[in-house]
C-alpha cells in the first residue's frame, strides 16, 4: 500500500464527516436497508431475492483495459476472470451497468479488448464514461461511437425496466478544481424533464463514474454540482445511486437514498486520507484478487430498497 496511513488525531474534520456516514466493506456482502441503517445479510439471499423478484442486474467498474504496471500488469487477465464469475451465476442477470473507465487510454484497440471480453457475458451493457474513456484527440467520439447511440450530450440518457427508472449520467467530461466531476447545466436540464413525470412511488438507479457526493474532496473524489441532481431526486421514495472511480468499496446512506461505489477489475486505490495521493495501489500479487470484483442488485418485491451483493474475484 502507498502512502502512510494518518493517526486518528490527524484526521480532518471534513474527512471524520465523511468516515462516519459511510461504510467500509471488505468482500461479499449483501446490504438491506433497516431504519435508515445498512445491514449485512448472508450472501444467499441475493439468490432468493432474484428468484422471487425475478430482476437483477450487475454493475461492474473500472477495467482500465490497456493498464499493465506493477499494480495489476494482465488487467485484461482480471476483467476475463470477472466475466467467468458473471457466466457462472446461478441467476442471470437481466444486464450490466458499467460505471466507467472501460478502458485506460481510449485507444481502439483498449476498445476492441473490452468490447470481444464483455461480449462474452451474453449480457447487454449499459455504459457511461470514465475520464479515461474520452482522453482520445476527439475527447470521447471513440466512446459516442461505440456506446453512444440513443443519448444525450456527451453520452446521458435513461431507460426503464422491471418498474424501475435507470438515469446514466456523465460527470467527467469538464472536471473542475482538484479533479470533482462536473454535469454542466444542460445536463441537469435534462435530468430535471426526465424526472418530470415520473411519479415518486418509482424506484430510480442512478449511475455515474464519479461519485455524486463529494466522498474526499482533497482527491477529487465527488461531483461539484452533484447536489443539485441529488435535490431533483429527493422526491422519490427509493433512490440508488452507483458509482466507480475509486476502485474500492463505500456505502453511504442519506434519507431515501443509498449511495454505493464498486471495486474495480483491474486495481485497487487506497482509502481516502491512507496515502499521498490516489492512484494504483501495489499490493501482494496473492492478495490483489481480494481487491477486485464486481457488485450485483436486486430488486425486492414491495417497497423496499434494492439489495447490493459485493463479491471478489477471490471469494
Amino acid at each position: 500500500m502507498s502512502g502512510k496511513r494518518s493517526d486518528d488525531h490527524d484526521i480532518d474534520h471534513d474527512r471524520r464527516q465523511a468516515l462516519e456516514c459511510m461504510v467500509w466493506a471488505g468482500t461479499g456482502v449483501l446490504w438491506t436497508m433497516s431504519g435508515g441503517i445498512p445491514v449485512s445479510k448472508a450472501l444467499l439471499g441475493e439468490a432468493k431475492a432474484a428468484e422471487t423478484s425475478g430482476f437483477s442486474f450487475l454493475q461492474m467498474s473500472d477495467s482500465h483495459i490497456g493498464f499493465d504496471k506493477a499494480a495489476n500488469p494482465d488487467a485484461l487477465g482480471t476483467l476475463r476472470e470477472a466475466v467467468v464469475k458473471v457466466k457462472a451465476l446461478a441467476v442471470k442477470p437481466s444486464f450490466i451497468v458499467h460505471t466507467g473507465d472501460i478502458t485506460h487510454l481510449s485507444k481502439p484497440a483498449e476498445f476492441d479488448n473490452a468490447d470481444k471480453v464483455f461480449g462474452e457475458t451474453g449480457l447487454q451493457i449499459h455504459y457511461v464514461p470514465g475520464e479515461h474513456d474520452i482522453i482520445d484527440e476527439d475527447r470521447g467520439k471513440a466512446y459516442l461511437e461505440r456506446y453512444g447511440k440513443g443519448t444525450k450530450g456527451a453520452g446521458w440518457y435513461s431507460f426503464d425496466d422491471h418498474g424501475v427508472h435507470f438515469i446514466g449520467l456523465v460527470n467527467v467530461v469538464d472536471l473542475k478544481g482538484g479533479g470533482l466531476g462536473n454535469l454542466g447545466a444542460e445536463q441537469l436540464a435534462w435530468l430535471e424533464a426526465d424526472l418530470k413525470d415520473k411519479s415518486a412511488s418509482t424506484p430510480i438507479v442512478v449511475f455515474a463514474h464519479i461519485p455524486l457526493y463529494v466522498l474526499y474532496q482533497q482527491w477529487g473524489w465527488g461531483t461539484e454540482d452533484g447536489t443539485r441532481a441529488l435535490e431533483l431526486l429527493k422526491r422519490f421514495g427509493s433512490v440508488t445511486v452507483l458509482n466507480g472511480h475509486i476502485h474500492q468499496l463505500a456505502q453511504k446512506v442519506e434519507g431515501n437514498m443509498t449511495f454505493h461505489t464498486a471495486m474495480s477489475t483491474a486495481f485497487p486505490q487506497p482509502a481516502p486520507g491512507a496515502a499521498p495521493s490516489p492512484g494504483p495501489m501495489l499490493v501482494p500479487p496473492d492478495k490483489l484478487r481480494s481487491f477486485l470484483g464486481l457488485s450485483s442488485v436486486t430488486l425486492a418485491q414491495g417497497n423496499k430498497p434494492l439489495a447490493i451483493v459485493d463479491s471478489t474475484l477471490a471469494s
